[in-house]
């Protein structure tokens, strides 16, 4: 069967229709929860069971709190989280602890709640109806993970938010059915500093990395700064003419 990877939001930011990262996998699986989240109607919200979550900043997890008190009534089981454990626990403490939002893993009760954590450490295999989704090294300013998605037809590999790491390339290295690989850049060459600080990509340190890759993927470029991004994009393919990069757009289904 055909898996489809929906791209609800893909910007580093918001303005004018833009929507952070969240995309969904079929009609049931999310990989993380930004403003992307809120593009879908309610009937959709309702079919979310599994999140994925790269790690816990802010344009990655805020339509969780959301989704969960939308429609955490109208289901017959929790939400599961799935992260890793030090991504879990900035949740457990920063938002679902009674202060900026409840504590949905004890709503209505701790018996029947309407949100659960599950650890995924990097490498641990989780497989939900023929898709195998694997956290992947990454190297962001809080503890993070790309995701690794596989199907009988192929891979696709998520970044998440990243500067380069050796142990990520040598985990796409390791998929030789690696057929799509979204991956961030989110300033241009002349923001450097602020890249480096924050650890992100910028367009000559992606193309670094794709020079060590002996994989060839189509590549999707997402987390484009708003207002950037024209100029990263012609950037990229300066730095990497020969890998046909392409920028991925909100709306954008991809298909394994």
């Amino acid at each position: 069967m055909t898996m489809k990877l929906t791209i609800l939001g893909c910007s580093g930011g918001i303005g004018s229709g833009r929507h952070t990262t969240c995309l969904k996998i079929d009609d049931d699986v999310l990989i993380d929860a930004g403003s992307g989240l809120t593009t879908l109607d309610f009937e959709q919200l309702v079919k979310i069971d599994h999140v994925f979550l790269t790690h816990a900043h802010l344009d990655h997890v805020l339509g969780l709190p959301l989704l969960l008190d939308s429609v955490g009534d109208l289901r017959g089981a929790p939400v599961t989280v799935h992260a890793l454990p030090e991504v879990l626990e900035v949740l457990s403490s920063h938002l679902f602890n009674w202060q900026l939002w409840p504590d949905f893993r004890k709503i209505p009760s701790e018996e029947a709640p309407w949100l659960r954590f599950a650890p995924l450490g990097l490498g641990e295999a989780c497989t939900l109806k023929g898709r195998t989704l694997r956290p992947l090294p990454a190297n962001h300013a809080v503890p993070a993970c790309g995701l690794h998605v596989a199907t009988a037809a192929g891979s696709l590999v998520f970044s998440g938010d990243t500067t380069h790491s050796d142990a990520f390339v040598a985990a796409l290295n390791a998929i030789p059915d690696l057929r799509h690989l979204i991956i961030e850049t989110s300033f241009e060459n002349a923001l450097v500093g602020i890249a480096r600080a924050s650890k992100h990509h910028w367009p000559d340190s992606l193309a670094a990395e794709l020079r060590m890759l002996r994989v060839r993927p189509e590549i999707w470029i997402t987390h484009l700064k708003p207002g950037n991004e024209a100029a990263i994009m012609n950037e990229l393919r300066v730095a990497a003419p020969d890998r046909g990069i392409e920028a991925l757009r909100q709306g954008q289904v991809i298909e394994l």
